[in-house]
């Protein structure tokens, strides 16, 4: 089992800057990829970083240049640093957990709002 805690949501005006962290424990050598994710207002959840052990990372083009997912082993969390936002970044964040290449198993955190409003 591995437990996420997402953390760092709010509010805050377009054009400004947020941080979520997402805080892992349990069996958190099984995770070969984490990642974050988010689900507009009625609307899919939709992928928005991922980044594995190796230190690849991935990116919506939406979110390209803005936002930067991070990894720090030490303090067993996985960032992601928000700049430049906007609107359509209104959504519920998800932290997410991945095992390695054809594995079926994955884990959730309980999710954090971000609300960008003028």
């Amino acid at each position: 089992q591995v437990q996420l805690v997402e953390s760092g949501g709010g509010l805050v005006q377009p054009g400004g800057s947020l941080e979520l962290t997402c805080t892992a424990s349990g069996n958190t050598s099984r995770v070969y990829v984490w990642g974050w994710y988010r689900q507009p207002p009625g609307k899919q959840r939709e992928l928005v970083a991922t980044i594995t052990d190796d230190g690849w990372t991935n990116y919506a083009d939406s979110v390209k240049g803005r936002f930067t997912i991070s990894i720090d082993s030490a303090k067993n969390t996985v960032c992601l640093q928000m700049n430049s936002l906007k609107l359509d970044d209104t959504a519920v964040y998800y932290c997410y957990a991945d095992g390695p290449p054809r594995s079926t198993w994955h884990y959730w955190g309980q999710g954090t709002q971000v609300t960008i409003s003028s």
